[in-house]
């Protein structure tokens, strides 16, 4: 739903020129319970996880710049899976691409209260841990914060 555009020097995006932006926020209903649907710079926008209510994961594949990525990355996805009380899986991409494009990589699955489950610096390879309904229960009840939100609707 989010376009990147950034310019630092000579790096400069603009998804814009290429992409038309997503105009809904989407949940998938799965077994483990319900999933939000994200890509990308979309995890710099936490209103649109609270548009989507109460979630047992976040998935957000993404290809963040190797700039972006190393301050941001990391922070913005435990961000999301703590005030969310959730999940977060992350596939990203690394490495160097035409042009000279870096992206950062760092494929990682955040537990609820926030800790790096599994994380896969760079290269190809599989991150995987265990959605666990009994750990997501037991955090939203030892700190009820989604319960405690008071702006619901606005």
């Amino acid at each position: 739903m989010h376009l990147f555009r950034f310019r630092h020097g000579d790096e400069e995006y603009d998804e814009a020129r290429t992409i038309r932006a997503g105009t809904s926020p989407e949940v998938l209903d799965a077994p483990l319970g319900k999933v939000g649907l994200s890509i990308c710079y979309d995890v710099r926008f936490p209103e649109l996880y609270r548009a989507l209510g109460e979630l047992t994961l976040i998935v957000v594949p993404a290809a963040f710049t190797a700039r972006t990525g190393e301050a941001h990355w990391d922070v913005l996805l435990r961000a999301r899976a703590i005030e969310n009380q959730c999940y977060v899986l992350a596939a990203a991409q690394a490495g160097t691409h035409p042009g000279g494009r870096r992206t950062w990589g760092h494929s990682m699955l955040v537990g609820p209260w926030g800790d790096v489950l599994d994380v896969r610096d760079d290269g190809a390879g599989v991150v995987a841990g265990v959605v666990d309904p009994m750990r997501l229960a037991d955090v939203r009840a030892k700190l009820p914060a989604l319960q405690h939100r008071t702006l619901v609707g606005t």
